[in-house]
């Protein structure tokens, strides 16, 4: 198990690097500049100053080294666009929001995918089945945006029961997370209900019935920790799909996440806003799904016991 996290643990690093040495790059290479606004640049004195204060006037390896160098200091540096403000300072206020809105939406969506799953297949080709698969297929089909876009019509400017944008109480998390919680909720169901009904055909699930078994101790103790595995090693694109997708959503409801720095970065073209938001997702992203395949290892032991006797 130690060799199978330190592996990871490696792999990581290795794809963080390669997502920074890339975004540092290709970002570079689109024209343009951070000190132009509407096709119009500064005095030339002005923006020659500029380039040198941020380093913009080396060479672009000699500029990657420098970033390299800040990055292992956990300084993410300067905004271009905004002086006295710091890419750190404006992570620190932004991802708590953002974190907040995207660990509600995960947990809505396990749970209530699991849920819908779990019923569909134990209701097999009843209606309560094809409701929930119908959910489901709509789900997968609409974008988060235009969920978003209902929800405000309907639940804020028609019925009033929620607030329209903004941040602050626990009303303003409803809306934005059911819109982000809304196609995972869809994707887990699908694959819990498909995996529950090959679990329940399973000869161990027909020896807990011949045992006398209730019907809710043979689902939720035997049959249900098989079927949801495939649901953790979805876990990491999952909780990728719900933080990148938070971008838009906060935009749609006007909530002062991570989002908001992302997008005024890339319309002013903020290197150091860009850099510093991809780089602190990506690491948190594959971070995440480090997690997800050590908890893999741990919930279904024939792995470990797999890697051991490839040793052998």
């Amino acid at each position: 198990m130690l060799s199978f996290v330190i592996r990871r643990f490696i792999s990581m690093i290795v794809t963080l690097w390669l997502i920074i040495t890339l975004t540092f790059f290709l970002m570079h290479a689109v024209p343009g500049s951070p000190f132009e606004k509407d096709g119009k640049g500064l005095n030339e004195a002005v923006a020659a100053n500029l380039n040198a204060y941020y380093n913009l006037d080396k060479p672009l390896i000699v500029q990657y080294g420098l970033y390299l160098k800040q990055l292992v200091q956990f300084d993410l540096g300067p905004s271009i666009a905004n002086s006295s403000d710091t890419v750190n300072k404006m992570i620190a206020r932004g991802f708590p929001v953002s974190f907040q809105l995207g660990i509600v939406s995960v947990l809505f969506a396990i749970v209530t995918g699991i849920a819908l799953g779990v019923v569909a297949a134990l209701r097999h080709n009843r209606l309560i089945d094809y409701i929930a698969m119908i959910i489901a297929v709509v789900g997968i089909s609409i974008p988060s945006f235009v969920v978003a876009s209902l929800l405000i019509k309907y639940l804020a400017v028609e019925w009033k029961l929620l607030p329209t944008a903004t941040w602050g109480t626990w009303q303003h998390v409803i809306m934005p997370a059911l819109a982000l919680a809304f196609g995972p909720i869809a994707i887990i169901a699908r694959l819990t209900r498909t995996n529950m009904l090959e679990v329940l055909t399973q000869e161990y699930i027909e020896t807990a019935r011949a045992k006398g078994l209730s019907p809710a101790t043979i689902v939720i103790k035997h049959a249900l920790r098989n079927a949801v595995l495939p649901v953790v090693t979805l876990l990491g694109a999952l909780i990728a799909n719900v933080l990148t997708g938070s971008f838009v959503i906060e935009k749609i409801f006007a909530i002062p996440g991570m989002g908001k720095y992302f997008v005024a970065g890339i319309n002013n073209r903020d290197y150091s806003v860009i850099m510093g938001t991809t780089v602190f997702y990506s690491a948190l992203l594959i971070f995440m799904m480090f997690i997800v395949d050590v908890l893999y290892g741990i919930i279904d032991p024939r792995i470990k016991f797999h890697g051991k006797e490839s040793k052998g």
